[in-house]
């Protein structure tokens, strides 16, 4: 009698078993009630029915079009191109593991939440291409984490709030295609991991901040459209990570100290001030190009 075909029978039904049960508990783990509520808000605040991968409520919150969950947490909201539509819900703070929000193109409505700035894991905020007005949350600087804060095209208005100074993880800072006004926070001087800014089409005013000259990281600068005047700071010279540079229509006094730069490792520079030149040696300049404003989500569902 043969008992090695049993033997591997009784050890395969064992080990189906014990996977079975594993699914069981993944699936039936649950998250925090708080957490559950108020993606259940969200879902009920911002047209949730009408999106374009909807949730049903019935299923497992595992299951939820763009939700990930880590550790019985949420902690990525990815719902970019969705057909979201209403105001963002105070409730949002409860989600407070979140690290990611992504809800690019779509139309989200009425004023950034103050509670928003409670979500202190979060690492990346993307709300481009949306409808949301009013002022940024002057405590925007509590998000000690975030590296990613886009927020182009909207109809945001007042200053940019003197606290995105302390946002020292940033590296991308897109406000770009939005109504504030005032000065530019010398405080962003002090994001020295700041990569890429772009301030492109508000009602900016004032001179640029010298303490702009201090974010070696920075790669692109994109300034244009705005009511900016006096001199480029001397500082600029200190941008050595520079690529793109795009200050056109504005009213500079002079743009003489970008003879400071090293013009070699520009890929980009545009400027509308007659009479100057600066030498770029193969880079060709241009007086009308409309500056960037890029309007692809280039997350990859982070």
């Amino acid at each position: 009698m043969n008992l090695e075909n049993p033997n591997k029978r009784i050890q395969l039904l064992l080990l189906s078993i014990l996977l079975t049960m594993a699914f069981i508990h993944l699936v039936s783990a649950q998250i925090p009630s708080e957490e559950k509520e108020a993606l259940i808000s969200f879902y009920e605040k911002m047209g949730g029915e009408r999106w374009e991968n909807s949730w049903n409520l019935e299923e497992s919150e595992h299951t939820w079009f763009g939700v990930k969950i880590v550790d019985n947490h949420v902690v990525e909201i990815n719902l970019f191109r969705n057909n979201v539509q209403g105001v963002l819900p105070e409730s949002i703070s409860e989600l407070k593991y979140l690290t990611h929000l992504n809800l690019a193109f779509n139309g989200v409505t009425g004023v950034l939440p103050s509670s928003l700035t409670q979500l202190s894991f979060l690492k990346v905020l993307k709300l481009e291409m949306n409808r949301l007005k009013g002022e940024l949350p002057e405590d925007i600087g509590n998000l000690r984490n975030l590296e990613e804060l886009i927020l182009f095209n909207n109809f945001i208005t007042g200053g940019i709030p003197e606290s995105m100074g302390t946002l020292k993880k940033l590296r991308i800072l897109n406000l770009s295609s939005n109504n504030l006004s005032g000065p530019i926070p010398s405080s962003i001087g002090k994001l020295d991991k700041l990569e890429n800014l772009g301030l492109f089409e508000n009602d900016l005013g004032g001179n640029i901040p010298v303490e702009l000259g201090k974010l070696s990281s920075l790669q692109e600068l994109v300034l244009a459209n705005n009511q900016l005047g006096g001199d480029i700071p001397i500082e600029f010279g200190q941008l050595t990570s520079l690529r793109v540079l795009q200050i056109q229509n504005n009213n500079f006094k002079s743009l003489e100290n970008l003879n400071r730069l090293n013009t070699k490792e520009l890929l980009a520079f545009d400027h509308d001030k007659e009479g100057y030149n600066l030498d770029l040696g193969n880079l060709k300049k241009d007086k009308s190009r409309m500056a960037d404003t890029k309007f692809e989500d280039d997350d990859d569902n982070k």
